[in-house]
């Protein structure tokens, strides 16, 4: 092991500091703890509020009985020791009560990440996060990839990492397989594309 991966293999702080700093940070502000590092999430523009509406409205439609629940802090990654705030965490209604800021994804059907227009997107939400929900055991992980206009769909997680990856263009129906089981029609996020 050189000196440099021995670095980056050790966290910037214990997740149990990590939570006490994100308690006390303002509300315009949402952290992250993603792969032992600290992350600052970008606050949403319309256009990725608008997607995840849009996705919001499919999911009631056509499973009325879970929920996307937004922001929801998961407790990610192997043992669980980091901390993600994705887009949308979709699980049964009632999943999270009673679990605090961060609750466990084990029961998570699928977590949601919209990009955003930033320099660190690429490594957060389609490499560090996916690989975060993945550990965690989330059977489907969904990419709305704005810059390539895709929906790209992970699924059967094992040792940390989804073993499928089917991606989808704005305009076709999207099938977000089982234990989701719905299917997406598309053509709407192409008005929410710049």
């Amino acid at each position: 092991m050189t000196p440099s991966s021995s670095r980056q293999a050790q966290p910037q702080m214990q997740v149990e500091d990590f939570e006490e700093l994100e308690r006390g940070a303002p509300e315009t502000v949402r952290l992250e703890f993603i792969n032992g590092k600290l992350e600052v999430k970008p606050l949403p523009d319309g256009d990725h509020g608008e997607i995840f509406m849009w996705l919001l409205r499919q999911c009631m439609q056509q499973r009325p009985e879970l929920a996307l629940y937004p922001e929801q802090g998961l407790k990610v990654e192997t043992y669980r020791n980091g901390r993600a705030r994705p887009d949308g965490a979709l699980a049964p209604m009632g999943h999270f009560a009673g679990q605090g800021e961060w609750g466990d994804a084990s029961g998570v059907l699928m977590t949601v990440e919209v990009t955003s227009h930033d320099h660190d997107t690429d490594r957060r939400d389609r490499k560090e996060k996916r690989d975060g929900y993945a550990a965690a055991g989330v059977p489907v992980y969904l990419l709305v990839d704005r810059d390539a206009g895709l929906l790209v769909i992970y699924t059967d997680p094992q040792n940390g990492r989804y073993q499928l990856r089917t991606s989808r263009p704005y305009g076709e129906t999207v099938k977000i397989p089982a234990p989701v089981g719905i299917a997406l029609e598309t053509e709407k996020l192409k008005d929410f594309s710049r």
